[in-house]
């Protein structure tokens, strides 16, 4: 009866809810070296000064430059750093749409939660007591999802999260069941909302730059600055550095915005935080 009152008011179905251990399996796949963006810093710029003193040790030692060759490897530089800096900017450009779409789950959860709880006024007395207190536990649980970075908290938050889900779906799904209305509908529909865009949170942190981008990337890196010290006139320490340190730095920066977890520039659930104040306040 439920299921065919949800589809005749909603148009929508029950809403499917993810696996109960993806928190913990996700941080296990998170724990490498993109997830650590002060050792991606270190081991990119060291690797790629490496490549650079190579590039200087096989020109003066295994094969100098022919003479009229300085020409052809001084158009080869340029269009080389030029298609780096191609590839660092669309990386760039991926992840910080990410890191906007997390932003904007996590508005679009608060509001989804302050709307259901709105919306618990049609419900019975005993159910929207209940449904307004399952909620305000509910957020304390999401708040934690963004704060967390220890691998048995957030495993403890996801079981957590499951079971307030289950027990939130329950009281709706019994209240429509006693009061088959369109209005006890808004309630049903508020509360799809709420689990489904937990379910949308969770996919925009599961979805990062492919490894196959950090590969390619990394490579044309290596062979940029391998490119530059052999093809270029050694003056000074200094200058053979620069190119070597600014691409570790945008590598650094990329990891870290692409690292919803372990980075330095992080989601703060301040939509979150404030709703959670503000049902907090008598």
């Amino acid at each position: 009866m439920t299921a065919s009152f949800n589809q005749r008011c909603l148009g929508q179905q029950e809403p499917r809810r993810p696996p109960a251990e993806r928190l913990l399996s996700e941080d296990f796949d998170m724990r490498n070296l993109l997830d650590f963006p002060l050792l991606v810093f270190a081991f990119s710029l060291a690797s790629m000064w490496l490549a650079t003193e190579f590039g200087v040790f096989i020109r003066k030692r295994v094969v100098p430059l022919a003479e009229g060759e300085q020409q052809d490897f001084d158009i080869v530089i340029p269009g080389t750093l030029t298609l780096l800096g191609l590839i660092i900017g669309f990386s760039f450009s991926v992840v910080t749409g990410r890191y906007d779409q997390r932003k904007n789950y996590e508005e679009a959860e608060a509001n989804a939660i302050g709307t259901e709880y709105l919306r618990a006024d049609v419900l019975a007395t005993p159910d929207a007591t209940k449904v307004r207190g399952l909620l305000k536990k509910y957020i304390d649980q999401r708040v934690l999802f963004y704060q967390s970075r220890d691998v048995q908290t957030l495993a403890k938050v996801d079981r957590d999260t499951a079971e307030l889900q289950n027990e939130l779906w329950s009281v709706v799904r019994t209240a429509s069941a006693a009061d088959p209305t369109c209005v006890v509908a808004l309630a049903v529909s508020g509360m799809n909302d709420v689990l489904n865009s937990q379910g949308y949170t969770q996919a925009a942190w599961w979805y990062r730059l492919p490894t196959a981008a950090w590969d390619l990337m990394y490579a044309i890196a290596l062979f940029s600055t391998w490119l530059v010290g052999y093809g270029s006139h050694r003056k000074t320490m200094a200058g053979f550095q620069v190119l070597p340190l600014v691409v570790s730095i945008s590598f650094f920066l990329i990891a870290d915005i692409d690292s919803p977890r372990r980075g330095f520039i992080l989601v703060v659930p301040q939509n979150l935080i404030s709703l959670s104040h503000s049902l907090q306040s008598p």
